[in-house]
């Protein structure tokens, strides 16, 4: 396995990591014997970071359960999350931790992350309720070794939380389809300048690089090495990247396991070559002909007078197309902040024109908008965001 260090607190971390969210079911429930197997034959070939979260249901008690029977918790650096969205009152904030303690079966966490940590809103409610000294107390007494959050949201409000406290790692998601989504490679790079390790989630894009992705690109790939799976060529792009620390894989059999552990024990950074990367080019072009508006992500129409989050406005719309509709829809959920007062979706635009102004690809930004905001945000969808933010106190 191939390990790169964690600068903030010296820990050596495998490259690949494994993420919980994905147990293995039977009859709707997780099934511990296969999820035990995956966890004990990952920790046998060297994975080591192990990422769970509260709102993943059955997860923390399952990792639990398996890492106290086979005594692997001094293996392993754990990862879990505080659930940001069931904190209503400052006192919850020990409770829910509490609660993820005895479902882990631990007295300590090594990374913990603020979950959905998507703008200083949300950050400076927290600091309210009193994080700073709270987090200050857990790392003082040990039962947190360290902290950092998981981000969902726009690369500006990333930026802005990236120097709103002293973090010891972040997570974005990133991936070859989405190197100007969310945080994105700037976010990425700001991070990695700052000397905070990025923990990668969605690699694959939940699976959408494997099992979504256009034909033609299949095609060029395997052209390309047809021994190399699509899980690999993901793998591979980001593991090229030296900012990137660890990767997690959602893996829930044994078959993805071998192929990431391989994958991962072969591509140190900067290893791939000129036509290799040629190709990823080539295979992100083809997406970008099978979206409806031909945004790149560069961000140059931003920053919006009214706040609009232009670039994954667009994002969550091509994605209706080139995944699913329900997939573009919490995607754009996410990203333009629907559980935030300070949206930035579609509505808010007010045909002010300064982001064609900006826009390199001449993209006609006010017209495709309003497609955005016919499609994506319905009266029930508007409706869910209401409530959602009236549930989160937001």
């Amino acid at each position: 396995m191939q390990y790169r260090i964690d600068e903030k607190s010296g820990n050596s971390l495998s490259v690949l990591g494994f993420g919980c969210m994905r147990f293995p079911k039977s009859r709707g429930n997780t099934d511990y014997e296969k999820s035990e197997e995956l966890v004990l034959r990952a920790v046998e070939n060297g994975v080591n970071y192990f990422d769970t979260a509260y709102m993943y249901p059955q997860s923390e008690e399952t990792l639990g359960k398996i890492i106290t029977a086979n005594s692997l918790r001094d293996k392993i650096y754990l990862a879990t999350k505080l659930p940001l969205v069931l904190i209503k009152k400052p006192d919850d904030i020990e409770k829910y931790f509490l609660r993820q303690l005895e479902q882990l079966q631990t007295d300590y966490i090594d990374y913990y992350l603020m979950h959905m940590l998507i703008d200083m809103r949300l950050w400076e409610s927290l600091k309210s309720y009193g994080i700073r000294q709270w987090i200050t107390d857990k790392k003082a007494s040990g039962k947190i070794k360290n902290v950092g959050f998981s981000f969902h949201g726009s690369r500006e409000d990333f930026l802005k939380l990236l120097d709103a406290y002293d973090w010891d790692f972040c997570q974005i998601q990133y991936n070859y389809s989405d190197e100007n989504y969310q945080a994105g490679v700037t976010g990425l790079r700001a991070a990695y300048e700052k000397g905070i390790p990025v923990i990668i989630m969605e690699p694959l894009l939940g699976g959408k690089l494997i099992n979504a992705l256009p034909e033609k690109a299949v095609s060029l790939f395997k052209t390309a090495n047809p021994d190399l799976s699509l899980a690999a060529r993901g793998l591979r792009w980001l593991l090229n990247q030296k900012e990137v620390t660890c990767i997690l894989s959602g893996m829930n059999t044994l078959e993805q396991l071998y192929d990431n552990v391989e994958t991962s024990d072969n591509c140190p950074a900067d290893s791939l070559s000129e036509d290799e990367l040629t190709l990823y080019d080539e295979v992100i072009n083809i997406f970008r002909k099978a979206n409806k508006i031909p945004c790149t992500g560069c961000g140059y129409c931003l920053p919006c007078p009214n706040n609009v989050n232009i670039p994954s406005c667009f994002a969550a719309y091509n994605a209706c197309y080139t995944h699913s509709y329900a997939y573009g829809l919490r995607l754009y959920a996410m990203s333009t902040g629907g559980f935030s007062k300070t949206s930035g979706a579609a509505r808010r635009c007010i045909k002010c024109g300064k982001c064609e102004r900006h826009c390199p690809q001449k993209i006609a930004i006010r017209s495709e908008l309003d497609k955005v905001k016919r499609k994506l945000e319905t009266p029930p969808y508007r409706f869910a965001m209401a409530v959602a933010r009236q549930v989160m106190g937001r």
